[in-house]
């Protein structure tokens, strides 16, 4: 394998190596964010009944007995009816505040600990109440307040905004979470509201789990000053050969908020430096491609393209590059991959397959309404002469991309 270390993408989740073979399509959800998760407002949706319950006593199993919980009713948030069976043929138990509610299998707890509690109806008049959420008065009020799931999304965003960085570990945690789930379109219109001095400050404390750092860059970057602009470039230009969580994000948004003055200094620093760790490196492939998606031309697409090309000089990083610019329909490659192909350190089937896939790319890129009479523009005719001499070179290749291309 030819990376050595994982690419965290905000939760451990993936390698270099498993990245390298994923082609990046623009992200439904927030592109420097860890992996999205079932936030506490999509578990209260799907549930038919909620209460805020207040532990009263256990019983813990034995061999005989699987042990039991028993909750008083603090709060009923949200009721299908007004009996339920209890788990142990009991009907007619009603879910008001006051009533108890005794769960199979016991969990340690002391008197007036409270919990959520959420259950799904099932047959007849019985709930099937799930694992107790451990809770305070404040966070059960943060969830059973929470806009709804139909609400519009910026108005939901603006909601958990207030909760970023909340005191309460498992707040803070799902108001991330509904920024992670979040399209970039959504998070966009509420640029005006980000608490910029607290994202100045949560960027660079190591109080701040390092998971958020995509955000909290990409959100400064689209709220900040010249000033902040200082602070993301000290930060992005930090001497490291560790693997940095959500660097990218903190570059994609420094290039947002400097444009191409700071691309200058990303190409210099990420990408022109051989020296720098891999994992920069691949940051800043990260950063260029979230400017060309989401950027609305705060870097102009061939000024991205002239980024994205100093990197085919790094032969670990060349078919991914490669791949950008196909997807890019950067057609001025051409003579330059046919040199590439088969030549030292990029003799290998990644960057063969990747200038193969290029050149059948370029044939198909044929505008649109052009008659049958019409001459074929350079890029097709000149892709068409390279994939045949690279036929002529590596017949097996050439055919096997031909059969499985596919270009996102």
């Amino acid at each position: 394998m030819r990376y050595a270390k994982p690419l965290l993408f905000g939760a451990l989740l993936c390698s270099f190596a498993a990245l390298a073979l994923m082609a990046p399509t623009p992200a439904a959800a927030c592109p420097f964010c860890s992996a999205p998760s079932l936030t506490l407002s999509e578990q209260y949706a799907k549930a038919d009944a909620a209460i805020l319950g207040q532990w009263i006593s256990g019983e813990m199993a034995t061999r005989e007995k699987l042990g039991s919980t028993t909750y008083e009713i603090v709060q009923v948030a949200r009721t299908p009816f007004k009996s339920v069976e209890t788990g142990k043929g009991e009907t007619g138990k009603a879910i008001e505040k006051g009533k108890h509610i005794t769960l199979e299998r016991y969990r340690a707890g002391k008197k007036g600990d409270l919990s959520l509690l959420l259950g799904s109806r099932s047959k007849g008049e019985s709930i099937e109440w799930g694992s107790p959420l451990d809770v305070s008065a404040a966070s059960y009020n943060y969830v059973v307040e929470a806009p709804a799931q139909e609400t519009k999304p910026e108005q939901r965003l603006a909601y958990y905004l207030k909760y970023l960085e909340n005191p309460d570990r498992m707040v803070a945690d799902d108001a991330y979470a509904e920024f992670a789930n979040a399209p970039y379109k959504s998070i966009v219109p509420l640029a005006k509201q980000f608490p910029r001095e607290s994202l100045r400050k949560w960027l660079v404390s190591p109080d701040v789990p390092a998971t958020r750092t995509g955000l909290y860059g990409l959100m400064l970057g689209l709220c900040g000053t010249e000033d902040d602009a200082a602070l993301m470039q000290k930060k992005i230009m930090e001497s490291t050969q560790d693997f940095r969580l959500g660097i990218e994000g903190v570059m994609g948004g420094y290039l947002m908020l400097t444009g191409e003055q700071g691309l200058n200094e990303i190409e210099k620093s990420k990408l022109q430096d051989k020296q720098v760790a891999f994992s920069e490196t691949y940051a800043a492939m990260q950063a260029l491609r979230f400017l060309w998606t989401y950027g609305e031309g705060r870097i102009s697409g061939e000024r991205l393209k002239s980024s994205m090309r100093l990197l085919l000089d790094r032969p670990e990083v060349a078919d991914l590059v490669i791949g950008d610019l196909t997807r890019w329909k950067d057609w001025s490659l051409q003579a330059r991959l046919m040199e590439l192909y088969g030549a030292d350190e990029y003799n290998i089937p990644s960057i063969k397959r990747a200038i193969i896939r290029y050149m059948i790319a370029s044939t198909k890129d044929v505008p649109a309404g052009g008659g049958s009479g019409e001459k074929p523009p350079r890029h097709v005719t000149d892709g068409a002469r390279n994939l045949e001499e690279l036929r002529n070179k590596d017949a097996k290749m050439v055919n096997d991309a031909e059969r499985y291309f596919f270009l996102q």
